[in-house]
């Protein structure tokens, strides 16, 4: 693909992406991607996560693989799910099966699909550990708690031991009232 090929993909980028393509060269271009991360409740009022897929064109694009690099706009606020600085790596990464399905072909508008979708299934990943953490963190608590009310496990042994030392307990009271029962006679004998 020459330059003419290059600007053809690029013109229909812009149709494409016409308020998120910012063009930094003749071969260079940025494009913002606002992704649609899952908000839970409580999170309305946050605003979506925005990367910017910066790529430029090689001379020989797109028989080779465009250049790319991925940052945040510089004044938006940090993700608590997605650091664009410490996932960089991890999403160019992910983006390699798609460029050598795409190689010969013009692949950008592919790529920043790839791109969205493997940033906010990240987040949801991340969401999900998180929740489950909690959850189990949750379940810890509930089990610590449910363990001070628990007692003697009941079991024959345990019964029936416990039915002979209260009968033997008995059988102690009934001898000691028993005594005073034998008193109380002897007193009134003697009067």
């Amino acid at each position: 693909m020459g330059v003419d090929e290059q600007k053809e993909e690029r013109e229909v980028l812009e149709s494409i992406f016409p308020d998120e393509i910012t063009d930094i060269s003749d071969v260079s271009y940025r494009v913002s991607i606002t992704l649609d991360a899952p908000s839970k409740p409580g999170d309305e009022d946050s605003d979506p996560p925005v990367i910017l897929l910066n790529v430029t064109y090689p001379d020989s694009y797109p028989d080779v693989s465009p250049h790319l690099d991925i940052t945040s706009p510089s004044n938006s606020p940090k993700h608590p799910l997605l650091d664009v600085s410490s996932d960089k790596a991890r999403l160019l990464e992910g983006l390699q099966p798609t460029i050598e399905e795409s190689l010969g072909m013009a692949m950008i508008f592919t790529l920043v699909t790839a791109l969205k979708e493997s940033a906010e299934q990240l987040i949801i990943d991340r969401r999900k550990a998180k929740e489950t953490e909690r959850e189990e963190e949750l379940r810890k608590a509930e089990a610590e708690e449910n363990r001070r009310f628990e007692g003697t496990k009941v079991t024959r042994q345990t019964f029936l031991e416990q039915l002979w030392e209260r009968g033997l307990a008995k059988e102690m009271d009934g001898e000691a009232e028993g005594d005073d029962a034998l008193d109380a006679v002897k007193a009134l004998k003697v009067s």
